[in-house]
């Protein structure tokens, strides 16, 4: 079982925490993670994962158009999304700065794909998903392979 951790990052901190939630995926027996950058992803590997974990730093609250620009272009592989786990996650530069927004924005368009949508886990924060403010922390990077190991265990149970 594949679980993507696709990631938008121009200055790191987003990169830092998909770090984190993929080291999260790969704790469970039997999944392992892909960590791409929006350059980098590619149809297949949306295809080939039982889950997708997107991130973004806020954007004017909602994700950056390089992470709305994938969805855009794989739509045509939208039905083959059709009930994989999704899940979100956000960095901001200021503590009220649009990361729920975002992580909506990203939620919006997998279930619009299909997907069974899981926020993190009630252990770190039971909320949209993971967040920080700038670079994570330790608790954000906890809280990040949390989440991680969430999805895999869901998407684990859901294609078992």
């Amino acid at each position: 079982m594949q679980i993507l951790v696709l990631y938008f990052s121009k200055g790191g901190n987003t990169k830092k925490l998909a770090e984190a939630i993929a080291k999260g995926v790969e704790s469970v027996q039997d999944v392992r993670c892909v960590l791409k950058h929006t350059d980098d992803v590619t149809k297949e590997d949306f295809v080939a994962s039982g889950g997708v974990i997107a991130g973004s730093p806020v954007y004017f609250g909602i994700m950056a158009a390089q992470l709305k620009k994938i969805f855009d272009e794989f739509v045509g592989v939208r039905k083959k999304m059709e009930g994989k786990i999704g899940a979100a996650f956000a960095t901001s530069a200021d503590p009220s700065g649009g990361k729920e927004t975002t992580m909506m924005s990203i939620i919006k368009v997998m279930l619009i794909y299909g997907m069974v949508i899981a926020g993190d886990p009630m252990s770190a924060t039971g909320h949209f998903g993971t967040s920080c403010v700038g670079s994570p922390d330790s608790g954000s990077l906890e809280n990040g392979m949390k989440l991680g190991r969430r999805v895999a265990e869901l998407a684990k149970k859901l294609n078992g």
